[in-house]
């Protein structure tokens, strides 16, 4: 994981937009084929891994600003 220092509000909407980015690049295309599929086992599979990594990334930023 790359480390990433904010020193600001817009250092820190960078960073979530770029976080966004990143997220939905790698979980969304997936979730868009279930739907278009309609594949229910696949769409629910596809919405909870994009859920787990927008979690993740939630903690990400929490961690960091709580610090070791």
């Amino acid at each position: 994981m790359e480390t990433v220092e904010i020193n600001g509000r817009g250092d820190f909407a960078l960073w979530a937009i770029q976080r966004a980015q990143e997220i939905v690049t790698a979980e969304g295309a997936a979730f868009a084929l279930s739907a278009r599929d309609m594949d229910e086992e696949a769409l629910a599979q596809t919405a909870a891994a994009l859920g787990k990594a927008i979690s993740e990334a939630m903690l990400e930023v929490f961690d960091g600003l709580v610090g070791d």
